[in-house]
């Protein structure tokens, strides 16, 4: 069982008594036995991936040739950090393979059909294994080497360092390194319709840096992570860059639109973004056509599963999509370009439009998102201000004349719970939560038995009886109890 960034496995094997062209042959006929699918051939070795399994996500396997040895390696394409064996057993039956076909030929044979396949060798000049340049993954040798910005991979480790930074000034200022309260949240810049849609726009931006404790961030920062090294080479610094930001802000306004009262932090807008852009180059001959199968099935699954386990719950699916559409956008967009890397105008005005494009869209949704809660807030000041002036009648009233107490109970006391009855009813026809929505059931049922209440106090006082004692204290109990349901308690 390998472990690790991206599980493999490697062995070595001698040619023996076998030219480089006769051990190609043998191992591209045992690779076609096995159903790989052989996607880059050239006269030191060839590279294959292995076909989709529910006990693979695909691997890729490298045969290449140097001084009379072969180096045979599986590496897995999808982002699991497991392998449970499957690059061993890979090069295992490769071996096997090849082993049982070695004897099914002649000289003769070997030489025949590779002179067959030499039409469709990559030439020397252009042959990726013969003189290899390091990959960025084969660059990150240490674990410190995943936080050094190196070339193919400068933007996505300074994102993961800026994400880290900001989480350890939030832990050593106090703030629960497992499970930040929404105060400590907000206070750092998470994403909440009710303050940002009142002028902090730059939430948009901050909360796509900010996580919900230390679990959510190390998940990040590994999807972070892998997405970087396969993207970033790719679509180089600016566009990677781009990319993170513009979709990160696609992922936040959509959020934005979508909820309501929901406390929005984390990386995995942008994120789910780049996992877009890198679909999008998928589904282009910008990638190996083999190795486009394979990680185009790999990272499907990853992103369908990450979206469908989003739907159970307190995970903000909506910036989940926003930023995959987002991204399937831009990475669409950035094709022209990088089909014609010599030209940077071409480059630098895709992203200067695609900015543009996005932060207008954005800027028109956020103009338009209802903030009705705020509207809310504001009104139930009112609320609370006539609660207080309808229950003030009962103050000093020792030395009160009967008649004053009396007036005050009908023209003041039932006047305004009549009122908050009508603001609240008025307030209901906003665009609220529904949460808020059974708030308001219970403001108007707790009006309605000050009201009784009232009613009641007014007869005995008017009356200057006892009778309605029990009455009144009944409904005091059924208020104490709204109030404390309304209070949470």
């Amino acid at each position: 069982m390998a472990f690790g960034l991206s599980p493999k496995h490697t062995q070595d094997i001698p040619l023996d008594n076998l030219t480089s062209g006769q051990f190609i042959v043998i191992a591209i006929e045992a690779a076609k036995k096995l159903e790989w699918n052989i996607g880059y051939m050239s006269e030191t070795g060839f590279i294959a991936h292995t076909g989709f399994s529910m006990s693979s996500l695909s691997e890729e396997v490298k045969v290449k040739i140097t001084d009379n040895i072969a180096n045979l390696k599986s590496e897995c394409t999808g982002n699991q950090m497991v392998d449970w064996g499957k690059n061993k057993e890979n090069i295992e039956n490769l071996v096997a393979t090849f082993n049982k076909l070695k004897g099914s030929f002649s000289p003769e044979q070997l030489t025949q059909k590779f002179e067959e396949l030499k039409p469709n060798l990559v030439s020397k000049e252009q042959d990726l294994l013969s003189q290899p340049p390091p990959t960025t993954k084969e660059k990150i040798t240490g674990f410190f080497a995943i936080f050094k910005p190196t070339s193919g991979y400068f933007i996505t480790p300074i994102i993961i360092n800026l994400n880290i930074a900001i989480f350890i000034l939030m832990v050593i200022t106090g703030v629960n390194a497992f499970l930040p309260n929404n105060e400590s949240l907000i206070i750092w810049g998470a994403n909440f319709r009710p303050i940002t849609l009142e002028g902090q726009w730059w939430r948009l931006i901050t909360n796509c840096f900010l996580h919900i404790g230390i679990f959510h961030l190390l998940m990040n920062m590994y999807a972070l992570l892998y997405v970087g090294l396969l993207l970033e080479p790719h679509l180089g610094k600016t566009r990677f860059a781009a990319a993170y930001l513009l979709t990160g802000i696609a992922a936040s306004i959509t959020s934005l639109w979508w909820h309501d009262l929901t406390i929005s932090a984390g990386a995995s807008g942008a994120i789910f973004g780049l996992y877009g852009v890198f679909l999008a180059m998928l589904t282009t001959n910008l990638i190996e056509k083999s190795a486009r199968k394979a990680l185009l099935t790999s990272i499907g699954i990853f992103v369908a599963y990450n979206l469908m386990n989003g739907m159970k719950g307190g995970i903000d699916n909506a910036a989940h999509i926003g930023g995959l559409i987002s991204g399937l956008i831009i990475g669409h967009s950035f094709y022209p370009s990088l089909k014609k890397p010599d030209f940077s105008n071409l480059k630098y005005s895709t992203i200067g439009l695609l900015t543009v494009f996005i932060i207008s869209t954005s800027y028109i949704s956020y103009k338009i998102i209802p903030n009705d809660i705020v509207k809310y807030g504001e009104q139930m000041k009112s609320f609370f201000s006539m609660e207080s002036m309808a229950l003030d009648i009962f103050r000093n009233q020792i030395k009160t004349p009967k008649e004053e107490i009396l007036s005050d109970i009908k023209n003041r006391g039932l006047y305004y719970w009549n009122e908050n009855i009508n603001l609240v009813n008025n307030l209901d026809k906003l665009n609220l939560p529904d949460q808020i929505h059974n708030r308001n059931k219970k403001l108007i049922y707790y009006c309605n038995l000050r009201i009784k209440s009232f009613n009641l106090i007014y007869k005995a006082i008017d009356e200057d009886s006892g009778i309605y004692k029990d009455s009144i204290q009944n409904y005091t109990r059924q208020i104490e109890t709204v109030i404390n349901e309304l209070k949470g308690k």
